[in-house]
């Protein structure tokens, strides 16, 4: 562990996020302005623990955190998970073409520092912290971290308002990206939720429903402390099959698995698709759950099927979820990184926001000069698809700010 006192905090860094402890992690998770499941103690920790993000798949984590001296000792004032990365995977903010360049230029981009939690694209908060001072002490420390061991870039992905206020006020590089988020409106049921959509989505919708019910494929819905030693093997098959038939070894390991069974089973909810009392499929959601424990807003995570049906996708990522958060009053369903067609199941386009800092000056004025042109046209983007609304009156053009919990 590096120690580093400064004028208010003493800034640590360790390689073990169980060096701090979940209590205090969490409990500051919980005062920011975006949590999510996917910042929790359990969850990086099991990353790391599971060799899921670890040094060998080129993710090693440092975890850096800030302490406020007092009387009763000393008190977690801010913190996050920073991972010195090899490449580029896992992250869903694509850099590549920065990489590429480096290289041509006789540059290293990599290693490279990334504030995020692995293979996540969920917005929430990264930069936790009992206060804006802590949150800019942060963002400094990580910036010096950076500057000291010749890190040539930091990344800061999927960040909440609070953390870009931060990084603007530091002057790092911000950039916009798309996802189409579902917002419940109060639908009593699914019909109800279909009365409100335009007449061609609404018809689409009912075909693709009858098509995956005509195929005989039932779905139920089973929450994480009620899945099955079968559930989790049908998941984890499903998981790497799909994996597998994208040509890309699954990031997560069964280790990642049973510790989600074990230390955060209340957030996660599974749909089974099955066919003549066979599995044939799962599409499973994270759930960020409320003070009290009840569920608030979903997740679209993974999904997989062993057998082909028509539609089955459609069914199993987005309308089971959306009538079961009806059902049980959930805020917002996220169906995850990109995707128009997700558009026309009534999941709309939302802004999401990343910042970013480049150590060399002419990179750093090229990127910024690229990010400009790229801001222009993820506006327009925005606003030619918020043309094209699946409701029957159309929300006003997505703004970029952080949809409230």
């Amino acid at each position: 562990m590096l120690e580093n006192v400064s004028l208010n905090y003493v800034t640590r860094v360790q390689d073990d996020l169980g060096a701090i402890a979940p209590e205090a992690w969490d409990g500051l998770l919980a005062r920011q302005d975006a949590p999510s499941p996917f910042m929790q103690h359990a969850y990086l920790s099991v990353m790391q623990t599971s060799q899921s993000a670890a040094p060998e798949t080129g993710w090693t984590l440092q975890v850096i955190s800030l302490w406020r001296g007092t009387p009763q000792g000393d008190v977690l004032a801010a913190a996050c998970p920073l991972y010195i990365k090899t490449h580029s995977r896992g992250e869903y903010v694509f850099d590549h073409a920065w990489a590429d360049a480096y290289q041509r230029h006789g540059l290293d981009y990599y290693p490279k520092a990334l504030v995020a939690p692995p293979f996540t694209p969920v917005p929430g908060s990264r930069l936790l912290a009992e206060s804006e001072a802590a949150r800019q002490a942060l963002l400094a420390a990580l910036l010096d971290i950076c500057q000291t061991h010749n890190i040539p870039s930091l990344h800061i992905l999927f960040g909440s308002p609070n953390d870009l206020q931060a990084c603007e006020q530091a002057g790092l590089l911000q950039r916009d990206q798309v996802q189409f988020h579902w917002q419940n409106q109060g639908w009593q049921d699914f019909d109800d939720f279909l009365a409100s959509l335009t007449q061609e989505k609404r018809k689409k919708i009912r075909q693709e429903r009858r098509k995956v019910q005509e195929a005989g494929v039932t779905f139920r819905a089973v929450r994480g402390p009620d899945m099955t030693d079968g559930d989790w093997a049908l998941l984890l098959r499903c998981y790497q099959q799909t994996y597998w038939e994208h040509g890309n070894p699954p990031y997560l390991t069964p280790a990642f698995f049973e510790a989600m069974r074990k230390d955060m089973a209340a957030n996660w909810l599974l749909f089974v698709a099955e066919h003549a009392g066979q599995p044939i499929g799962i599409s499973l959601i994270g759930l960020h759950l409320d003070a009290q424990g009840q569920p608030e807003v979903a997740y679209g995570r993974y999904w997989g099927a062993l057998a082909r049906v028509d539609c089955l996708h459609f069914e199993a990522c987005y309308y089971q979820p959306i009538e079961w958060c009806i059902q049980h009053g959930l805020q917002r369903f996220e169906g995850g990184a990109q995707g128009e067609h997700k558009m026309a199941r009534a999941l709309l386009p939302t802004p999401t926001h990343s910042a970013h800092w480049l150590a060399h000056p002419a990179f750093s004025e090229a990127v910024a000069r690229f990010l400009e042109r790229e801001k222009a046209g993820v506006e327009n983007y925005l606003e030619a698809l918020n043309q094209h609304s699946p409701l029957k009156q159309a929300k006003q053009p997505a703004k970029a700010t952080w949809p409230s919990l």
